[in-house]
């Protein structure tokens, strides 16, 4: 590599040796020149060099390329002696390179520059940010290679320059903001937006000069007008940093007042890093970077694009990632299961852009012969016909285009051998594949194309399409319906489009109605629509046919799952071991889903997949995978239930909730086949959970059925899920119905030698009997009940016996002995992680304090309760604590809080099935009629609706602030 060599391409190429100007000949020299420095010290090869330099023109002979070479090595290395080698323009193979140092350029120079400036500014120096950022462009001469403006192998390295340099002037901007000089930026920004003013982060910066320097009127103009320019020309809002700006500005919030950290300028969080090596530089984000990244005035379009024969829906957040995907990797693959839009999406960037050379659409959904590829390409594109990829990318070298592959999926293995030649041959080449699973070869970016949300995009689609049938409009009731009618469509576009068509004979209910049978009803796409997309079932049944036979077999037996599982229940489900191999294929080719940010991973399919996989199971396989389903299901909750009064409570109630659609589908299952004493076995184990999270109504929906279809069940299956109806009739408010059952628990476990279930059961009977007003030896059974659970040795037994001996004794009036008792509960809690019994404990003392009068006391304790709650996901526990709470509030003088909170709980309770005035008898009515006497009724009726209003959250919030004001020093 040379030394005191520099060259300028900021402007008219220049070259400088020990700092004299050299000669470096006439325009075709100067481009071979040109060529070597976009290459960046990569070589090129000599017929590279023949076809760009000559673009359109007769390229010479090698011997003029040689000519030139040897004349730019005179004047780049006038020291050189004849014969030496040469040590900065280089022969390498059958092709040249220049080694030149990034600095040596003015283009490295400046991008090093940029970054460091991007640096300074993002770390709180605007000062010094604003003068490395003046330094950077400062280099600039004119526009970048400003003696090659026509030509096709400048035009990238020339836009990313320009678009570089646009960054770092909105930076530089950034900086004065940042350094309080909010007037002295006004006018530069006045001027930067009129000559770009689709760039949306120049607007961001001149509305926040403008709102620091005290013109919010000017500021709020400038976000008017700018919306109105991106409507004009473009069809589209604002992106969301101008609406959080405007936002912003309307609120006047604080944050948009001087002294903000530089890095929270509006953009500047948000903006990733060019993707390319010499530029460390940061540009902003989104549709607006693409659209300026060209030429103002771009020479005409080529390419292959189709007009768009219906209006494009949403996803802009899609359209920006991809855009911005495209300009930092030269491969990115759109990936999704059929008909969730991949094609028109890709379609949609395309035309977008407007590359030196295309873009151009390939489809290859037709192409069956792997041999024919790249001809295909080649024929596309209108080249010649090439025989091997090596021939299509010695044609495409030189050239800036971008290629869309369309559908790749069954073509997968020759199509990423094809691209992967094409791109390391091809400097300038960008290819956008769709694919339900990617090509998987170094480089590649992949884009998983969501469904669309289905209450905003998806029924916006809906009536778009709708709305093209002769005389329909949406009924009153319409929306709603069709919100949820594409929810159950999983938001993908091609059911949607396809059930819009329906609308010319059905109305939206009956097609909603009719979705059990989707894939007879969503048929008779438009005409010129490909044959798979012509109906749903054409859809789904291209990518099975795609699948090798052990991928086909999983992929149809996971229908029978109802929701989101885990690998675990996907092997068990599957009968398939090991599973990870065609689990991982079914994901790669999008019928399957990862759950992206769960541990372990859980996946999930589509509905629409879901139903298609069911169906494909002949009666006798689809009965077998339902028996596994529930062989698993009932090892899951039986598992769970042995752990989940323990340490692990939390993560085994929240891994339950997920599995809810699972258990409601065994459930189903098993009554469905007649196996009641499965269904009580599940019940039993599920008990726990549906107390905890307030699943009430539909436990005892369950066990009423089972216990109706298992008559002879054995006296342990019974004794546990009797038990389980004894717990959930005492959340509900029915204390004499549960002490039957309790009763009942207790001899079925007896005669089943269970004595866990004997010790539970025992406790509540003489609970409940007190609280039902029963003529019970509660204090007996309760000693008796912690006799046995500590013959069990299972300690979180022992606790929660010993909780309800407190609560027993506290009923009976014996306070001494119930708070003994309570503290030899919470030890035990504490040893064995049931950390409800503590809590159980801490609300007899909240309510104890309350019939003292200690209205502080009893919100501390409550407060406590409330943080284990949260933890917990607790809804029966979370409403007893609320109720006794409001109670508490009206002995520390804040009645009308208190009745809020009354509202809250009565709907929220209602909702989940939960009484804690019918709950609690002996204290709830106690409760609700203190609150109530503190206020004359009208007024506490007037609260209490509004409290109605209230989401579990709110009311928590509430009552946390204020416990915070009365919370007793420790």
């Amino acid at each position: 590599m040379a030394e005191g060599v520099w060259f300028g391409v900021l402007g008219p190429l220049r070259a400088e040796v020990d700092g004299r100007p050299a000669r470096l000949g006439g325009p075709r020299q100067q481009a071979v020149l040109a060529l070597l420095l976009i290459a960046e010290s990569r070589t090129v090869s000599a017929e590279r060099i023949l076809s760009e330099v000559w673009d359109g023109s007769r390229p010479p002979s090698m011997t003029t390329l040689h000519g030139y070479v040897g004349d730019l090595r005179r004047a780049l290395e006038p020291e050189r002696a004849p014969g030496d080698p040469a040590r900065l323009l280089v022969r390498e193979g059958s092709g040249y390179a220049l080694r030149v140092a990034p600095a040596a350029v003015d283009a490295g120079h400046f991008a090093d520059l940029a970054a460091r400036g991007r640096r300074a500014l993002e770390g709180g120096e605007p000062e010094r940010a604003t003068e490395l950022l003046g330094q950077a462009l400062a280099l600039w001469r004119g526009p970048a290679y400003a003696d090659f403006a026509g030509a096709a192998f400048a035009a990238p390295d020339a836009t990313r320059l320009e678009d570089l340099r646009a960054t770092v002037r909105e930076d530089r901007l950034a900086a004065v903001i940042a350094s309080g000089r909010h007037a002295a930026a006004v006018g530069e920004l006045e001027a930067l937006v009129a000559e770009q003013p689709l760039r949306e982060r120049g607007w961001e910066l001149l509305v926040l000069a403008l709102y620091r320097s005290g013109r919010q009127a000017e500021a709020l103009a400038a976000l008017r007008r700018v919306r109105r320019r991106l409507a004009d020309e473009l069809g589209i809002d604002p992106g969301r940093g101008l609406r959080e700006l405007e936002a912003a500005v309307l609120a006047q919030e604080p944050a948009l007042a001087q002294g903000a950290r530089p890095a929270q300028e509006p953009a500047l969080a948000q903006e990733p890093a060019l993707a390319r090596e010499t530029v460390a530089a940061t540009a902003p984000a989104g549709p607006s970077r693409v659209l300026s990244r060209h030429p103002a005035a771009p020479a005409p379009p080529v390419g292959n694009l189709p007009f768009a024969l219906s209006s494009f829906v949403g996803r802009g957040g899609d359209l920006a990632a991809v855009a911005e995907l495209l300009e930092g990797h030269r491969l990115v693959t759109l990936t999704g299961p059929g008909g969730v839009g991949k094609t028109r999406l890709a379609l949609e960037v395309a035309r977008a852009r407007t590359d030196a050379d295309g873009p151009w659409l390939v489809e290859l959904a037709g192409l069956r012969a792997p041999g024919l590829l790249t001809a295909t390409i080649a024929a596309t594109l209108g080249l010649p016909a090439a025989s091997s990829p090596g021939r299509l990318a010695g044609m495409l070298a030189g050239r800036d285009p971008l290629i869309v592959l369309d559908n790749c999926e069954h073509l997968l293995a020759p199509a990423a051998m094809l691209v992967h030649t094409l791109l390391t041959r091809c400097g300038a080449v960008r290819i956008l594949c769709t694919s339900r699973e990617p090509l998987d070869i170094t480089g590649e970016a992949v884009h998983e194309v969501p469904p669309l949300h289905a209450a905003t995009e998806a029924a916006e689609l809906f009536l778009r399409r709708a709305a093209t049938q002769a005389g329909w409009t949406p009924g009153p009731d319409d929306r709603e319906r069709i919100a949820a009618l594409c929810a159950g469509l999983d938001g993908i576009p091609l059911a949607i489009e396809l059930a819009a068509a329906q609308c010319r004979t059905l109305s939206v209910g009956q097609i909603a109605d009719a979705l059990e049978d989707r894939f007879t009803l969503l048929v008779g796409g438009p005409a010129g629509r490909p044959d798979r997309h012509r109906t749903l079932l054409d859809t789904v049944a291209w990518s099975d046919q795609l699948l090798r036979p052990a991928e086909r077999r999983l992929f149809h037996r996971l229908g029978v799952l109802g929701a989101g599982f885990d690998l675990e229940a996907a092997a068990a489900v599957g009968g398939v071991t090991p599973v990870l191999a065609p689990l991982s294929a079914l994901v790669r080719k999008s019928l399957v889903t990862a759950e992206p940010g769960t541990a372990p991973r859980r996946y999930r399919m589509l509905e629409t997949l879901r139903q298609y996989a069911v169906g494909s199971l002949s009666p006798e396989e689809l009965a077998a995978a339902r028996e596994r389903h529930r062989a698993w299901a009932l090892s899951r909750a039986e598992s769970a239930e042995r752990h989940i009064r323990g340490p692990q409570g939390v993560a085994l109630l929240d891994g339950l909730s997920r599995d809810q659609p699972e258990f409601r589908a065994a459930f189903a299952s098993a009554l469905e086949v007649g196996d009641g004493e499965y269904a009580l076995r599940l019940a039993g184990a599920l008990f726990w959970f549906w107390f905890r999270r307030g699943h009430v109504a539909e436990g005892l929906a369950w066990l009423s059925q089972a216990f109706a279809a298992a008559p002879r069940a054995g006296a342990g299956v019974r004794a546990r899920a009797r038990f389980a109806v004894a717990g959930l009739r005492y959340v509900a408010g029915q204390p004499a119905q549960a002490h039957e059952e309790a009763r009942t628990a207790v001899e079925e476990a007896r005669e089943a030698g269970d004595p866990v279930t004997e010790a539970s059961a025992t406790a509540y009977a003489g609970y409940l009997g007190l609280l039902a007003g029963e003529a019970v030896d509660a204090a007996a059974l309760a000693g008796t009940a912690v006799e046995i659970a500590r013959r069990t040795a299972q300690v979180w037994l022992e606790a929660e016996t010993l909780m309800i001996q407190g609560m027993v004794l506290r009923v009976l009036g014996d306070l001494p002995g119930a708070d003994a008792v309570f503290r030899e509960a919470i030890a035990a809690a504490h040893a064995s992680g049931h950390d409800w019994v503590a809590d159980g404990a801490a609300w007899c003392d909240m309510k104890t304090a309350s019939d003292r009068g200690d209205g502080p006391r009893a919100l501390a304790v409550a407060g406590d309760i409330l943080a284990a709650m949260d933890r917990y996901g607790d809804i029966s526990f979370w409403l007893v604590t609320v109720h006794s709470a409001a109670r508490a509030l009206t002995l520390t003088g804040q009645a009308e809080e208190a009745a809020l909170l009354m509202g809250a709980v009565e709907a929220i309770g209602r909702r989940a099935g939960v009484s804690p005035e019918l709950m609690d008898p002996l204290d709830g009515p106690r409760e609700a009629a203190a609150v109530r006497g503190a206020l004359p009724p009208d007024e506490y009726e007037r609260h209490a609706a509004r409290g109605r209003a209230l989401s579990q959250e709110d009311a928590s919030a509430l009552l946390t602030n204020l416990i915070d004001g009365h919370r007793l020093p420790r």
